[in-house]
Formats: structure tokens, sequence, C-alpha cells
């Protein structure tokens, strides 16, 4: 089992793909005793786990953005903001989620203040998604976990690569071109079908 974020070469690998937002789920759909490989994120694979009684035999990789978040800080924030709910992206740290309020995609967490709007919320996930929590919740104030070793955020470099430009650029002229080994797609296809079809 792979999470969504890993290249076609490794999905050709692999059974089935889950997202944070579907992992558990998915998981419970499968036979108890049934034994699971799970990668690359350790911290989704530790929460599924607990979560679920599941042992799935955890690759020891990780997000990088999610890895800079730690527990002294958020409770840090939660000491200066008591009544802040605090929400984690479950590829942070189970000490991280530990102090959680919320724990959960990107989705839930939107979500979530779209339900309970006019509080204040600590947020450990990538940045990106502030802009559209504070679009949508105009009156809500979000504070973002800043990373272990300094900064006032946590931003995804590699997601940051993407801009107006390089969008406009593929959807007029379709560059840069990005080809998959025919074998290679026609394997990483079937557990991403094996996901729709458990979700």
């Amino acid at each position: 089992m792979s999470y969504v974020n890993t290249t076609a070469a490794v999905k050709a690998l692999t059974d089935v793909v889950v997202t944070s937002g579907n992992a558990e789920k998915i998981i419970r759909r499968l036979p108890e005793d049934e034994k699971i490989i799970f990668g690359p994120d350790r911290h989704l694979g530790d929460y599924v786990n607990a979560v679920t009684g599941r042992s799935m035999l955890l690759w020891q990789g990780g997000c990088h953005v999610h890895g800079r978040f730690s527990a002294p800080e958020v409770a840090r924030l939660k000491a200066e903001r008591p009544g802040a709910v605090v929400m984690a992206h479950l590829e942070c740290s189970a000490d991280v989620l530990a102090l959680a309020d919320v724990k959960g995609s990107t989705a839930v967490m939107l979500k979530y203040a779209e339900e309970h709007p006019g509080l204040t919320y600590i947020v450990a996930t990538e940045a990106g998604i502030l802009h559209e929590m504070r679009k949508r919740c105009p009156d809500t104030e979000f504070i973002p976990v800043p990373p272990t070793g300094g900064g006032a955020c946590n931003v995804c470099e590699y997601m940051k690569m993407n801009t107006l430009l390089k969008l406009y650029n593929t959807l007029k002229y379709e560059w840069p071109r990005v080809t998959v080994p025919e074998d290679v797609a026609r394997e990483a296809v079937k557990p991403i079908r094996r996901m729709m079809e458990l979700s």
C-alpha cells in the first residue's frame, strides 16, 4: 500500500494507493489478518495502525514539511492561546497528533473550520492551505505552527515550484511533456483503480 504522493514506478509495485483522507477507511475494508507493507509515510502509517489496531510494516519515509513540526512548538502556541483548536495533518508525528483536537487531511481541517467559524486555530500542515482557510472563513484566526529550526511558517518548496506561468505553458503548449514508460503506466493505474473501488 502506497501513499498517493509517490512516483509512477512505486505505484507500479503497489496493490492499492491511499490518500490521507481515505487511508483508514481502505485499511478497514481489507481483511484483518492481511499483511500490509505501507509507505512511504511512517507517520500516516503510525496513525492508521493506532486507530485500526493493525500492525502494518512501515517504510521509514516521511514528508519533509510535516516532519518539521514539533510537539513543544504546538504546546507553546497552545499555552499562549488556551482556547485555540489545534489542527494537525496525519503526516505529523504521533507526539504532534497527540496535541491535536482535529486530526485529518487538509480537506478535513478546512471542512471543520467552515463548520466552526469564528474560533482560533493553530494549524500544523503545509502553509499553502491557510490562504484557502482565510478566504472561506474570513472572521476566523488561523495561526501556522512554525517549523523546527526557525521561520514563520512551514512551506513545501516542491509545491511552490508550480507557478501560474508553468501552468499556462503546460495548458497552452503542452510542455514540459512528462512521459511514463508504457509498462509502468499500465501497472501504476491498477492501484489507483483499486483505491477507487475500496473508497
